[in-house]
């Protein structure tokens, strides 16, 4: 799933002659899904004016260019594209997000990443850079930040859930770690998340049978998980009420 558009053209070198056959050819496209992921995320990220020369030999013999003033996850910032005319307010037709889940992202993932995100997500949700979705966008992924960052964003998207994650995905080439994981990478075996009293006794023995279970009665740091769930963890992340 590709949420932009992009044109491809040849330099300005052929006879007048030539010219008028060719502009008299069918015009030719090519499915972004036949492009390698890594050169669909350059023409992905073309900024209105930006353009991708292509080469052959070290001789450019055709260049790349965003046809759409603004791209679905294209990082561009909407004030400063309305203030230097480059996506003018009534040339943009609205898009209706109805129905649908806005997940915006703020953080700098690849265009792959986004499209995987949404396509495991399904088809009531959409994934936006932060820069292009709208102000109503219902949730915020963001990586750990600082409070004053946090509060920063919500109030850009002032009707959004703000979720802070980690990502490490390998495959895909996005890491963001937070305080959490990099305790874990230094020699920390386990976190809880937050919990009352009685709640921390159930994670705290569930993660130590776990541990035992792992390690085989041996002292050896195991690779466990960043969070350990309990037995009555509802499954989000934290424990149940």
């Amino acid at each position: 799933m590709f949420h932009g558009t992009a044109s491809i053209r040849r330099p300005e070198r052929v006879p007048a002659l030539m010219a008028g056959k060719r502009a008299a050819r069918t015009a030719r496209s090519i499915d972004v899904t036949r492009l390698p992921e890594d050169v669909l995320a350059l023409v992905d990220a073309l900024e209105p004016g930006e353009e991708l020369a292509v080469t052959k030999g070290g001789e450019r013999i055709a260049v790349i260019s965003s046809t759409l003033p603004v791209l679905h996850g294209a990082v561009v910032d909407s004030a400063t594209a309305e203030e230097t005319g480059e996506r003018p307010p009534d040339e943009r037709p609205p898009i209706d997000y109805d129905g649908v889940t806005v997940v915006a992202t703020a953080m700098k993932l690849p265009a792959s990443a986004r499209v995987s995100l949404s396509d495991k997500l399904g088809p009531d949700y959409v994934v936006l850079d932060m820069h292009a979705a709208p102000r109503t966008a219902d949730v915020l992924l963001t990586p750990p930040i600082s409070p004053q960052l946090i509060g920063s964003l919500r109030s850009m998207f002032p009707e959004a859930r703000l979720v802070i994650t980690e990502i490490d995905d390998d495959e895909l080439g996005v890491n963001y770690h937070g305080p959490v994981r990099r305790m874990l990478d230094a020699g920390a075996e386990a976190y809880l998340p937050p919990a009352t009293i009685p709640h921390l006794a159930t994670q705290l023995d569930h993660t130590l049978t776990r541990l035992r279970q792992v390690s085989g009665g041996a002292g050896a740091a195991p690779e466990i998980e960043p969070a350990a769930a309990a037995p009555d963890d509802d499954g989000d992340g934290m424990p149940a009420a």
